[in-house]
């Protein structure tokens, strides 16, 4: 009677560690908003180089041509989409192998990106015409063009998540041009409104909230309420560059080229009759500022020197961390994960700046653990069973 107990219970243990390498081959999902693995700075020697946070070195480079300006992830970080004003285009390649997955010819030699997530819809401009094309980022077909008054300086999405006049959930498009800003609904592409900027607007940047930052040409920071409209000058006497905020604190991260430094801005809630001396704090960059990018987490800051560096800042600190050597001219700078395993095929993957895309590796581990975990879930309660039909029989004998 005891053998057979022990065997039983030896049986059961070696169903239980055979289960464990399954659990670990559970594909990990990737959120936005963790720490980054991966800065693409463009205008770099080689057109765009890839620098890994964690080796705190250049790891690949991505022959680009076109003089590469803007650049942007998709966000599980598969897709690289690349500004290429020289060439008069846009392309997305594939971050893992530097492949271009495919190509669009626009007017205005465009150096100027921004992408709906909720959308799907990549937007490009240029400061060479009056035109904002819409592009889907799955094939580079365009989508729709908005009209503005003049050359385009800046784009933004806001995501609003409100309802427009059909009732449906939409954002909204920001074009900062000449003298104005225009604001469009992305999904019906109806005007929703003009601000007028007699500084010239020019890089526009829309954290979590209810404000729109832009610089202006003229050299300043200017406040502007998604709601009403209204305007407030928070910054001024600058020369001021790409701009990026902290989605954790809602701090606003705005490179002066002319004082070479960054300056961090506390929020602003224009509602109120007091707005905050600004800047909250400056953080001095050893160089020339042209871009800054701030990571999910809002840890660490990267700013996109003019002299061919990359510095990352400990935001938490606040102190430079080290400095990568990149060459050429950076213009822009974002960071993301690395990218995830797929198949390199022609053909354009569906929904490809989606959350909760799922590469077939990915799948095929799933169905393989769900079909091993109700196997043992099976096998173990069968087992069991056995086991206790087995001691009311000894019990009877």
């Amino acid at each position: 009677m005891r053998l057979v107990t022990k065997r039983w219970q030896w049986t059961i243990v070696l169903l239980f560690f055979c289960s464990l390498p399954s659990l670990f081959c559970i594909p990990r999902a990737h959120a936005d908003g963790g720490a980054p693995n991966l800065a693409y700075v463009s205008g770099t020697s080689s057109g765009v180089s890839v620098i890994d946070v964690g080796q705190a070195k250049i790891t690949k480079t991505i022959s680009v041509a076109g003089d590469p300006h803007t650049i942007l992830l998709s966000q599980d970080g598969g897709l690289l989409y690349v500004s290429q004003p020289a060439l008069g285009q846009v392309s997305i390649i594939r971050a893992g192998t530097g492949r271009i997955f495919c190509t669009a010819h626009l007017p205005g030699e465009p150096s100027l990106l921004a992408i709906d997530p909720d959308m799907n819809i990549l937007y490009a401009a240029g400061s060479r015409s009056a035109q904002v094309t819409a592009l889907d980022p799955t094939n580079c077909k365009i989508l729709n063009t908005f009209g503005v008054n003049g050359p385009v300086y800046g784009l933004a999405v806001a995501l609003t998540a409100g309802s427009n006049l059909n009732g449906s959930v939409s954002n909204q498009l920001w074009i900062a041009s000449s003298d104005r800003l225009t604001i469009f609904d992305d999904q019906t592409y109806q005007m929703l409104g003009v601000v007028p900027f007699p500084d010239g607007p020019q890089y526009l940047s829309i954290p979590p909230g209810e404000t729109v930052y832009a610089t202006t040409r003229q050299g300043s920071v200017d406040a502007v309420s998604l709601q009403t409209r209204e305007v407030r000058r928070i910054l001024n006497g600058g020369i001021f560059g790409s701009m990026d905020y902290d989605a954790l604190t809602g701090e606003v991260y705005v490179p002066d080229v002319a004082h070479q430094v960054l300056n961090v801005l506390s929020p602003v809630d224009i509602g109120v009759s007091v707005i905050p001396k600004e800047p909250e704090r400056v953080i001095h960059t050893q160089g020339t500022p042209e871009s800054v990018a701030i990571t999910s987490d809002g840890l660490l800051g990267f700013i996109a020197l003019r002299e061919g560096k990359i510095a990352m800042l400990d935001l938490i600190a606040h102190r430079l961390v080290y400095t990568v050597y990149v060459g050429g001219t950076p213009h822009f700078i974002i960071t993301g994960l690395y990218p995830p395993p797929v198949l390199d095929i022609p053909t354009p993957v569906s929904n490809a700046i989606s959350t909760q895309q799922t590469t077939m590796p990915q799948v095929l581990w799933v169905i393989v653990f769900f079909a091993s975990l109700v196997t043992i879930i099976i096998v173990t309660t069968i087992l069991v069973w056995q086991l206790r039909r087995s001691l009311k029989s000894g019990h009877r004998q």
